[in-house]
């Protein structure tokens, strides 16, 4: 069995060789055209006049397109059809394409779209969510608000009360791949090649901006490098402006967006400002909570509903709160549509809950730990019907012992009581410590994505050809998924091979998202596996005079009743014998009931836990700080492959502190993005990561009915990163006796005013 071995990454070879093909690597057909976008300058107002003359006349241009020139409305959004390919006459946001020029090159598109004339009626921009609020402009009617037990009863009965403001800033995804597409007609058909992780929705946006039945069209994605959700919708306008040109002037058509135009035009991370107040008593037991979140969405609706939704269902993150209201307000501002981004809403909402247990323990002068630890979920089987604010029982809860093994692995006692003298010796540099928990749901929320489909083709030499409707985005999935079909089929995994995401494959696709790849694809494709392989069985069982629960496959080899055989020869016996050899398979999540609007019932099909400690030390003169040392342990059930697992979990935590420290966003008073490039905008390098980094995998299998008992990882420890945060706070709190209020991100700035604070500032 080839499932849960540390299989290497399928594409591993190629990726160190840079042999790995993306979506601008495909050879095109001569004639193909560039495609750039003419940007607005402004955040607001009105486009009354366009002239486009020098546009034209610039060299290498074939033909240039503003919103009067489409055929039809071609519309970009992922919900509420409220984003135009061009702008329509209002502008909303200082990036929004005006234009499309269509030329013989790529620089010469990109020249030319800076030789437009607009003559523009500008408007004061809402860029904040105070000028939101003020204007009362938002997504929905008003704000939506979930409660559990009486929430102002209970917190004007507790003993003790605090409130609090914190605020995180947003994310840019910075996949190194940037958006890319291919456009290439035929007859009455168009083809088209995106780096996206939703083929599906690529292929419906495509078809209605052309006027065709899905059955026209046909999107190919073979790998991506890199999405992190910045591909689940911000790749639409791209594939539509090339489909759309490719139909104007009868030529394949390609785009990608340079760097500075790819932060500068697409959506990033929901930017949260989040309003506490908690009740709690002398022990550090928290009472009630009233938590308001409010998330800057930008100037469309995009996926902002549910990453706002999913942020509530993660305000309680792994703590056990009798009473709790949650309510949350999504702010329309002339800012890119902010949109999915790894956790998808879930790290905003935990941050906001480990920010109050933080300000609980430092009022009572407790550790950290110790609250936590005292405010977790029951483990499971001790304590019957206990409900998360949305009313989901929590019955499988390991992070008692997995705290223990924990904090016994990465000594944490002995760490908490060094760093704590070595800080009374040490007035300038300051060390801190920090636990933190992970409890995420895995589904999709909206029910009906939970869904995948697979194909899988035995040929008659034995070779395996599979076809599922997941994306790769550089975290494994298609190699997960082969070692599910090699283990079904007893196998070695070098007789099967994936092909390209393709929408005339595997119809009707959900985005590889909500960490669901390896769980919906891999029991599709273990569907369409073991439909094959009973059919074989069946057949060799009846050459063989037994029956078919005789025939066994492992090894490469088949044996019936005590006979062996090869694959190859098996195979061959069932093809002469006139056997199907192809089969679909098809997985829906099943036990998911959830109406959004009460905010009631089971969003997940299960949980996924996970715990990391962090050292850090910073210069309380300059801000400057460092990660010493990781320590973390996560919970991926029985893992289909532990080396890609715990590639993902290193990624995700370092993914997540550069979210907290040093990834800051800035916009100024014009809505201009000014950290726009590397130059400006710091992600994490390979010096930032811990000297010391300890990963293990908590090996349980999943309780629920996943494949093979695995449990997903691409999302959930991303949240392990808010550990460096907490211990950067933990840092500051060492400076004085009042509480940091640290801000996140924490970047030196704001971890000298934290400073400050500590000292009473």
């Amino acid at each position: 069995m080839t499932v849960g071995l540390r299989e290497t990454h399928d594409s591993a070879l190629l990726h160190v060789t840079g042999q790995a093909r993306y979506v601008d690597d495909i050879p095109a057909p001569a004639g193909c055209l560039h495609l750039a976008f003419g940007l607005s300058d402004i955040a607001h107002g009105r486009l009354l006049s366009l002239d486009l003359s020098d546009v034209r006349a610039a060299p290498g241009v074939v033909d240039v397109m503003a919103a009067g020139d489409l055929l039809r409305p071609a519309d970009c959004s992922p919900s509420v059809h409220d984003e135009p390919l061009l702008c329509d006459g209002t502008i909303h946001y200082l990036g929004q394409p005006l234009f499309l020029v269509i030329a013989t090159s790529h620089l010469a598109a990109r020249r030319a779209a800076k030789l437009a004339r607009a003559e523009v009626e500008a408007a004061p921009p809402l860029l904040t969510i105070d000028e939101a609020l003020a204007a009362d402009s938002r997504f929905e009617d008003g704000p939506r608000t979930w409660t559990k037990g009486d929430v102002s009863a209970a917190l004007a009965s507790a003993p003790r009360r605090l409130r609090g403001v914190l605020e995180m800033g947003g994310q840019e995804h910075f996949y190194l791949e940037g958006q890319a597409a291919l456009a290439l007609p035929g007859e009455g058909q168009m083809e088209v090649h995106s780096s996206t992780q939703h083929p599906s929705e690529i292929q419906h946006k495509v078809a209605d901006a052309l006027g065709l039945h899905m059955n026209d069209v046909r999107v190919v994605m073979r790998r991506m490098g890199g999405g992190f959700g910045g591909k689940e919708s911000q790749g639409n306008a791209l594939a539509i402006a090339c489909a759309v040109a490719a139909e104007r002037t009868g030529r394949a058509c390609r785009m990608r967006y340079d760097r500075d135009d790819d932060m500068v035009i697409t959506g990033k991370r929901h930017d949260f400002r989040i309003d506490y107040e908690v009740g709690f008593d002398d022990e550090g037991h928290l009472l009630a909570i009233d938590v308001t979140q409010y998330a800057r969405c930008g100037w469309s609706q995009d996926l902002s509903l549910a990453v706002c939704d999913r942020a509530m269902l993660h305000a309680d993150n792994a703590y056990l709160i009798p009473h709790m209201r949650i309510t949350s307000h999504r702010l329309r501002t002339h800012t890119q549509s902010a949109t999915a981004f790894r956790g998808f809403g879930g790290p905003q909402g935990m941050l906001g809950m480990e920010r109050i247990i933080d300000h609980v323990a430092q009022e009572l002068g407790r550790d950290p730990v110790e609250v936590r630890r005292l405010n977790f979920y029951a483990p499971a089987g001790t304590q019957a019907g206990q409900t998360t604010p949305y009313g989901m029982e929590v019955t499988d809860f390991p992070l008692h012992e997995m705290t223990d093994a924990l904090l016994a692995s990465s000594d944490y006692e002995a760490r908490r009581a060094a760093i704590r003298d070595w800080n009374a010796g040490s007035p300038i540099l300051k060390r801190g410590l920090a636990y933190a928990p992970v409890k995420f749901g895995i589904s999709f929320t909206l029910t009906h994505l939970n869904q995948a489909g697979a194909l899988v083709n035995v040929y008659r030499d034995g070779s395996i050809l599979l076809n599922h409707g997941g994306t790769e985005m550089g975290q494994g999935l298609h190699r997960k998924v082969t070692q599910v079909a090699a283990s079904r089929l007893g196998v070695p995994l070098s007789r099967v091979r994936i092909s390209a995401t393709d929408t005339t494959k595997v119809p009707n696709t959900s985005a590889t998202a909500a960490s669901s790849g390896a769980d919906l694809n891999g029991m599709a494709t273990q569907a369409a596996c073991d439909t094959i392989r009973d059919r074989m069985a069946q057949r060799l069982a009846g050459l063989h005079q037994t029956t078919p629960d005789r025939v066994e496959f492992a090894d490469g080899m088949v044996t019936v009743g005590g006979q062996e055989l090869t694959w190859d020869a098996a195979v061959e016996a069932c093809y002469l014998g006139r056997v199907s050899l192809s089969a679909t398979g098809y997985y829906a999540t099943p036990d998911l009931e959830w109406d959004r609007r009460r905010g009631q019932g089971r969003p997940f099909f299960y949980f996924s836990y996970g715990c990391a400690v962090t050292e850090v030390v910073l210069d309380t003169l300059t801000g400057e700080n460092r990660i010493l040392r990781a320590d973390i342990l996560h919970d991926c059930g029985s893992s289909l492959n532990p080396a890609l697992d715990i590639g993902q979990i290193e990624g995700g935590y370092v993914q997540g502190a550069g979210w907290l420290t040093t990834e800051e966003l800035v916009w100024d008073d014009k809505g201009r993005l000014r950290t726009h490039a590397p130059s400006t905008y710091k992600i994490p390098a390979v010096s930032d990561r811990p000297a010391v980094f300890n990963v293990r995998l908590w090996d349980a299998p999943n309780p629920s009915a996943t494949i093979y008992r695995s449990k997903a990882v691409g999302e959930p420890p991303f949240m392990l990163g808010i550990s460096v945060f907490l211990a950067l706070g933990d840092a500051c709190a060492a400076c004085g006796p009042h509480f940091p209020d640290l801000q996140a991100p924490a970047t030196p700035e704001r971890v000298l005013q934290a400073v400050h604070r500590a000292r009473g500032g």
